[in-house]
């Protein structure tokens, strides 16, 4: 009989399957944790810091290692609709554990609030639409759920403050929880997982917080068509759809720029203007979005042509590599640009509420519990 070292009784088919999961190779894995191969057999045990560090890399949450036996998780790429077997495969590894990461906090939003939308309704649930639909009564549906006139959008002083008003609403009012974080791969703008009861979006904070919004808005359009998307500069992959996850990619494109440009109000701007990357820098100011936003727009009125378009939006994001926008490098500042503050919040509230522990709520904020008395000060009201 084999003697076990002393540590936490995790489930080895669980650390196998979380593993396999997020893309490692049991080498590739022993290159971080030494003794993974023996923790899959049940020959050791993690210490806490051990298994910590796993959950991070694997993004799974901790308590999953604890598990009798592996979830059962379905596939993720079985909900992205619009990406083929091979498009989904060549996604980055480092985007696709931001993937598991974002189902983790699906999870998360399902036991914080006893599986039920905190928000009372949800936008892809309550809005019946189709690809038959216009694209221009697509995009008044959503402004109309969402609740903001146009004079309250251009009411706000910067895109920063744009980003944030949009991101409260998506989550007030239309049940979308947006979560952030440096994916470190330039080329992807984001992604958004569909769920029933807690759609979410997740978006690359490296990204211009005017592209931010339009990611917002594009993932949108995936969720109201009830699959999983995402934002990526390379869209060739849309000509290897068929022609109905076809019409959904094309949508999900043009919904920001119908949504948060409305056509009456852009067209009163466009007389007697001179159309070029100049004035979309000034149209974008305006409105609050990103140039390409506005560069669709005039794209869609044959004001410039599919090759402009294509170079002017390379260039704009290549203005934005390696930046990871508004947080200042600070770890307090940026773990609460990544959650937001209503998730924070709902997190707190539960733990006052004597819903579980100190651990459990580091868990939930993905910070270590040496961490949380700086982090509850800063942004929960006071300390533990």
């Amino acid at each position: 009989m084999v003697e076990v070292k002393e540590g936490l009784p995790i489930t080895p088919a669980v650390v196998q399957w979380a593993r396999e999961r997020a893309g490692y190779s049991i080498d590739d894995a022993a290159r971080h944790f030494k003794k993974i191969a023996a923790w899959e057999v049940g020959e050791a045990q993690p210490t806490y810091v051990q298994l910590e560090q796993m959950a991070e890399r694997f993004k799974v949450p901790v308590a999953v290692f604890f598990f009798p036996k592996p979830p059962a998780v379905p596939p993720i790429e079985q909900s992205f609709r619009t990406l083929v077997d091979a498009d989904f495969a060549a996604i980055p590894r480092t985007v696709r554990l931001f993937l598991r990461r974002g189902q983790a906090m699906q999870i998360n939003l399902a036991e914080l609030n006893d599986s039920k939308n905190p928000a009372g309704r949800v936008i892809s649930r309550d809005l019946k639409l189709s690809t038959s639909m216009s694209l221009d009564e697509i995009a008044a549906q959503v402004r109309e759920y969402l609740g903001i006139s146009i004079d309250e959008q251009v009411s706000w002083k910067s895109v920063e403050e744009a980003l944030e008003k949009w991101r409260e609403v998506f989550a007030a009012k239309a049940g979308v929880y947006v979560f952030k974080d440096a994916f470190r791969a330039p080329s992807y703008f984001g992604f958004c997982l569909y769920d029933d009861e807690f759609p979410v979006i997740y978006i690359n904070n490296s990204s211009a917080k005017s592209r931010q919004i339009f990611t917002l808005f594009h993932e949108l359009g995936h969720l109201l068509f009830h699959t999983s998307g995402i934002d990526m500069l390379d869209d060739h992959f849309i000509d290897r759809l068929p022609n109905a996850e076809q019409q959904i990619e094309i949508i999900c494109n043009g919904l920001a720029a119908r949504v948060l440009v409305p056509d009456d109000v852009f067209d009163k701007m466009l007389v007697d203007a001179k159309i070029g990357r100049p004035l979309a820098a000034q149209f974008a100011d305006y409105f609050s979005v990103s140039r390409e936003v506005i560069y669709r727009k005039f794209l869609d009125r044959s004001l410039i042509d599919a090759a402009e378009y294509g170079a002017a939006a390379k260039e704009w994001a290549s203005q934005m590599k390696g930046k990871d926008d508004g947080v200042s490098g600070n770890y307090y500042n940026s773990q609460r640009a990544y959650l937001g503050q209503r998730y924070i919040d709902l997190a707190f509230t539960r733990y006052y509420q004597h819903r579980f522990d100190r651990g459990q709520l580091a868990e939930y904020l993905n910070l270590k519990p040496k961490n949380l008395p700086t982090f509850a000060e800063k942004f929960a009201g006071g300390g533990l």
